[in-house]
């Protein structure tokens, strides 16, 4: 599956906000041309609110494994839930580095986030369920904190 196609999937989302890192993003320069996915439905980055999930295309500090810098790759992030990583990476075995497998986030898996590189067939129904999954919890989250209307 393409990054293209992953943005535009997220994009679909009722307020869904997708920001591709760049000069005018607002991001460090270490993070441009990764993109961040968001519940935002007035358009702006969440000052106090980390993404949902993210599409990276670059090794950084600490986190290479994936092997990034190699052309052709990336990583698709999610914030599944730890029972989700643990149903879909069971055993922490997979190999951070190979394509189309689930494995947990090589630094925040613990933390409920789940990888896969350059999805592919075996991954991409599951990793769409699980974008829109993350998506909607992070909207009850925005709606929680708004507070009664």
């Amino acid at each position: 599956m393409s990054i293209e196609h992953i943005l535009a999937a997220v994009r679909r989302l009722d307020g869904a906000l997708v920001v591709v890192a760049g000069p005018d993003s607002g991001f460090p320069p270490l993070a441009h041309g990764d993109a961040f996915f968001f519940h935002a439905p007035d358009g702006h980055v969440p000052a106090r609110t980390q993404p949902y999930g993210t599409v990276i295309t670059k090794d950084y500090p600490g986190d290479s494994s994936s092997r990034l810098d190699t052309p052709g790759r990336h990583r698709v992030n999610v914030h599944a839930g730890r029972l989700a990583t643990r149903r879909h990476a069971p055993g922490d075995t997979a190999d951070p580095a190979a394509t189309d497998v689930f494995f947990p986030h090589p630094l925040y898996g613990a933390r409920g986030w789940l990888s896969v590189v350059n999805p592919g067939p075996r991954t991409t129904h599951t990793l769409l369920g699980l974008l829109r999954t993350a998506h909607e919890a992070a909207r009850a989250r925005h709606e929680r904190r708004a507070g009664p209307r």
